[in-house]
């Protein structure tokens, strides 16, 4: 069984997420695919969770208290949001590798690090065997790749990260996770008549834009 692990640096349940997955990946074959969310949020005309005033605060408590519940270290980069592209470009010039996936999420989201630059990434780019961080994050075939994923992505339904796609099913966000456990263990858990209903359940009202 094959499945798809769509993913930002920007996101911290992506971070938080990251143990699981690697729980699976005993189980079944897991590719991860960096995308740029804000390109997927710019494409459904929405914004994040970090960019609404109230419900950014809350978000970040709601991170931390998750990683402290679930023993996961954790400690926000410097600002956030920031701006992820160098980062995601330096995961597929090391090979979109799941050391390299685990790197970076390490420099920004366990020690706390600065990532928006190539300048700020050049130690985890030496880890990773990138000796010029600054050219490889620059390289053309590597933006065009990230660009090839955020619209692979996007053509298959994903409208968040993390998403992980298994079996023609999409499970978006940490808090997810248990519904995959779920679906692992009976694949037709969300086939029901209930579940069919609730895909098609007409819009009752829309807000004026």
């Amino acid at each position: 069984m094959h499945a798809t692990w769509y993913f930002d640096f920007i996101s911290p349940y992506s971070y938080l997420q990251l143990q699981r997955v690697h729980a699976w990946r005993s189980r079944f074959d897991i590719e991860p695919v960096p995308i740029a969310f804000g390109a997927v949020l710019n494409q459904l005309g929405s914004v994040g969770p970090a960019e609404t005033p109230g419900k950014r605060e809350f978000v970040y408590r709601g991170v931390q208290w998750q990683a402290e519940r679930s023993a996961i270290p954790l400690r926000f980069p410097p600002a956030h949001p920031f701006n992820p592209l160098a980062a995601l470009r330096l995961c597929i010039a090391a090979g979109s590798t799941w050391a390299a996936v685990d790197a970076i999420f390490a420099h920004l989201w366990r020690e706390g690090r600065s990532g928006s630059s190539s300048a700020e990434l050049t130690a985890v780019g030496k880890t990773l065997g990138v000796a010029d961080v600054e050219a490889a994050v620059g390289n053309e075939e590597v933006k065009l790749k990230l660009r090839t994923n955020t619209d692979a992505a996007i053509a298959a339904g994903v409208f968040g990260v993390p998403t992980l796609r298994i079996g023609g099913e999409l499970f978006w966000g940490n808090d997810a996770s248990d519904m995959v456990e779920d679906w692992l263990a009976d694949p037709q858990r969300f086939a029901s008549a209930e579940y069919r209903r609730l895909a098609t359940l007409p819009i009752g009202l829309q807000r004026r834009r």
